[in-house]
């Protein structure tokens, strides 16, 4: 085989693994090679998980190359992008219990009911309802109904804009305050699993 042959590898930044797999290059990377190699080389075993692995396991770019020189010492690998995967050992999905979701979305309804009554009651919204109320028509009033319907169709409108969602639609491709928090979020997960696992493995080769 030509020893000029080319390989690169792009890993992904995490893939999700059944488990009792074998994870091959094309579960964790992205691969293109001369000669018409990159079937074979897809197929390459990097690991076999078992129970030890637990949910996570971490894939470097060394154990991509380690397998593809094993395969062909002639090869010359690239690495582009990322130099590890983060592997989650995930079985199948349950079904959702819909009874906890029931009881979930009532308390979350419940405390953001209380929150935003207790919030109106500390900066007096009422008050402040009736004073414009005063200043617009020339008439007191104990419940301007015009101001507080009003205001609060006005809260929920601006709630739906603001996470850019109702129910399943969305409004456009502009990702929602709460989806940007549990991406960072999501990210500092990853981040924090790939160190631990990685001083794990390192603890554990020691």
């Amino acid at each position: 085989m030509d020893s000029s042959e080319q390989i690169y590898v792009k890993l992904h930044s995490k893939a999700i693994i059944a488990p009792g797999r074998d994870i091959r290059i094309r579960d964790v990377a992205d691969l293109l090679a001369e000669g018409g190699l990159e079937a074979e080389l897809r197929e390459l075993v990097l690991h076999s998980l078992d129970a030890s692995d637990g949910n996570r396991y971490v894939i470097h770019i060394m154990d991509v190359i380690n397998a593809v020189r094993t395969y062909d010492s002639s090869l010359s690998v690239h690495c582009v992008g990322p130099e590890q995967t983060l592997i989650y050992v995930q079985g199948p999905k349950k079904k959702p219990n819909f009874l906890l979701i029931a009881v979930v979305w009532i308390i979350l309804f419940i405390g953001s009911g209380l929150a935003i009554m207790n919030f109106h009651i500390d900066v007096s919204m009422l008050r402040t309802h009736q004073r414009i109320y005063e200043l617009m028509t020339g008439r007191k009033s104990e419940h301007p109904l015009l101001l507080q319907i009003s205001y609060s169709i006005g809260v929920g409108a601006g709630m739906v804009l603001f996470f850019n969602h109702l129910f399943r639609k969305r409004f456009n491709d502009e990702p929602s305050p709460l989806e940007l928090e549990m991406f960072l979020y999501q990210q500092s997960i990853d981040q924090y699993v790939l160190t631990h696992e990685t001083n794990r493995e390192l603890r554990r080769d020691e």
